[in-house]
């Protein structure tokens, strides 16, 4: 038993590889070498080519095989297409968005809000310097006419100060003389008593 297995399990190795050879020199060979490889096997009959139908058999099965991978390869490649179009499509949109979320920033950027409008920096400064000057020329006139009306002030006060002085220089030259009159009067009235 072990000379009947010893001689059939090398038998049946040997079987083994040069089945496995043929099925890699069959896949290996590319269409191209597989029909010429029939053609060439093939018998001729009057102007006529005889094929094994084992060969045809064959060569049919590769060419399906060959076309359904080329099928599925194209099939995925449609789909990675598609999913890649569909990426694309996506970060366009996402640069649209950018792009415009970075022209509005360079907007808020370059402007400064004033009550809630949005103005450019230097429309806002041309108004604030504006306002500034105003002010600046509304104090210098206030300025000025408080100036004025200080001097007009103190003149005022300065001739009622001269009026209060001659007033009370005319009380007293008024007190005096009607004192020197009383004092005439009296005299008077002393001597027309005395006589």
């Amino acid at each position: 038993m072990k000379k009947i297995l010893s001689l059939i399990l090398p038998l049946f190795f040997f079987s083994l590889t040069i089945t496995a050879q043929d099925s890699i020199q069959v896949n290996k060979n590319t269409l191209n070498d597989q029909m010429t490889e029939v053609f060439d096997k093939s018998n001729s009959y009057q102007e006529y080519k005889v094929v094994k139908k084992t060969q045809l058999a064959t060569l049919r099965r590769n060419i399906l095989d060959s076309v359904s991978t080329l099928q599925k390869k194209i099939a995925l490649m449609e789909s990675e297409v598609s999913q890649e179009r569909i990426a694309v499509d996506s970060l366009g949109q996402n640069l649209k968005n950018t792009q415009q979320n970075l022209i509005k920033a360079k907007e808020k950027e370059d402007g400064i809000e004033v009550f809630g409008i949005l103005t450019s920096k230097a429309t806002y400064n041309a108004i604030m310097w504006g306002i500034i000057l105003i002010l600046l020329l509304i104090s210098g006139f206030l300025f000025y006419r408080f100036l004025n009306s200080h001097k007009i002030t103190n003149a005022a006060q300065l001739k009622m100060a001269e009026m209060e002085i001659e007033l009370e220089d005319y009380r007293r030259n008024s007190l005096e003389r009607e004192q020197k009159l009383r004092r005439k009067l009296q005299d008077e009235i002393n001597k027309n008593r005395k006589a």
